[in-house]
């Protein structure tokens, strides 16, 4: 229970239905941490302390039985740490994949089975059903589009999938919210989190600066050329970790056309900058794939492939590789194919697997 109108309709309706259900928050971060990236006023965060005040007033009124669960050692060992060591290697990572791979569908199945729970339920945006043909389980997208959150749990294993409840998969949200004041759930008027929990001022690099100061470790020096692709030195920047595929905005120089970040190479300290042509890619290799709807495939496979969480899957051939790798295949070359972001292969409403983009 995140304290947000998503989980708590879920829990509410779940109650409704006669389950026995057990409510659970998981402290994730110290938001006292980093004091200097507080923004006075600021809303939409995720996982903060309101909410699991929201939560507790949840579960109080649904009469469950309710726990905080500190999981604050292992989200920053596989969330925050690796989302800190990504970028300062030039890739762009994505911590709420992380999370889910790592804590809520992993060491959080694992407590939930401490207090007699064989199943967790969440406030996810996605479908899952059992194929009998393959006996393997789905993972399907939502049936609200604009909510589907599928890009986030690529990486979902079979056991994983098989004890996880999404009962608002088939729903809208608006419907949500019309279930939500139906059950009486006091939250059904609050407004979605939208910010990364760790960073609540939405700026990484001075999210990366103050937690390697908190560490005792000195932000490495990553000053270097800003290029254009023929290798033309255009000006100097103030560190590679500073910039992301596809971002315009922050170049620091002046020219005749709008001008993107085309690549960064922490090795060299070189960002490279062209136009938005020059961001366009056919094809690209992944890592860590996660296969969920078939086993890996021998042979070529047909798939829209989205690369990014507001990208509109694209038709791609996936080539799987030895080692849990993939080749994509675009049919048209994509804009901004990013080091560190997730490449996630649909087939119509399945999610057949996913995989780091290298």
């Amino acid at each position: 229970m995140s304290g947000g109108v998503d989980s708590s309709t879920v829990a509410a309706l779940l109650r409704r239905e006669g389950h026995a259900i057990v409510g659970m928050t998981m402290q994730l971060w110290n938001q006292r941490r980093l004091p200097e990236l507080a923004v006075e006023g600021a809303t939409g965060r995720c996982c903060s302390i309101d909410d699991v005040y929201d939560a507790r007033w949840v579960a109080n009124q649904l009469d469950i039985p309710y726990y905080v669960v500190n999981f604050e050692d292992r989200f920053e060992q596989q969330v925050v740490r690796p989302f800190v060591d990504e970028y300062l290697a030039g890739r762009t990572p994505i911590p709420c994949t992380l999370c889910n791979n790592f804590v809520k569908f992993d060491q959080f199945l694992e407590m939930a089975e401490g207090v007699g729970a064989h199943r967790v339920a969440t406030g996810h945006y996605a479908r899952i059903a059992y194929d009998e043909a393959s006996s393997r389980w789905q993972l399907l997208r939502a049936a609200d589009s604009a909510k589907d959150q599928t890009y986030f749990l690529w990486g979902l294993t079979q056991d994983q999938l098989a004890r996880t409840l999404f009962p608002l998969g088939h729903m809208r949200k608006p419907d949500v919210r019309s279930l939500a004041r139906e059950l009486d759930v006091p939250v059904a008027e609050k407004n979605d989190s939208q910010e990364i929990c760790f960073v609540p001022n939405g700026d990484y690099a001075a999210f990366l600066d103050a937690y390697l100061r908190e560490q005792g470790e000195a932000a490495p020096t990553t000053e270097g050329e800003l290029v254009d692709t023929g290798g033309r030195v255009l000006a100097r920047h103030s560190g590679v970790h500073h910039f992301t595929v596809g971002q315009r905005k922050g170049l620091g120089i002046a020219a005749g056309e709008p001008l993107y970040v085309i690549a960064t190479d922490p090795a060299t300290q070189r960002v490279t900058v062209g136009s938005n042509t020059d961001l366009l890619r056919g094809s690209f290799h992944v890592k860590e794939v996660n296969w969920i709807s078939m086993a890996q495939p021998e042979a070529p496979v047909r798939a829209e492939v989205r690369i990014r969480n507001k990208h509109t899957p694209a038709p791609a051939t996936v080539h799987a590789l030895a080692g849990n790798r993939a080749e994509v295949h675009f049919d048209e070359p994509q804009r901004a194919v990013t080091p560190g972001q997730a490449a996630v292969f649909y087939c119509g409403e399945q999610v057949l697997g996913g995989g780091w983009i290298e």
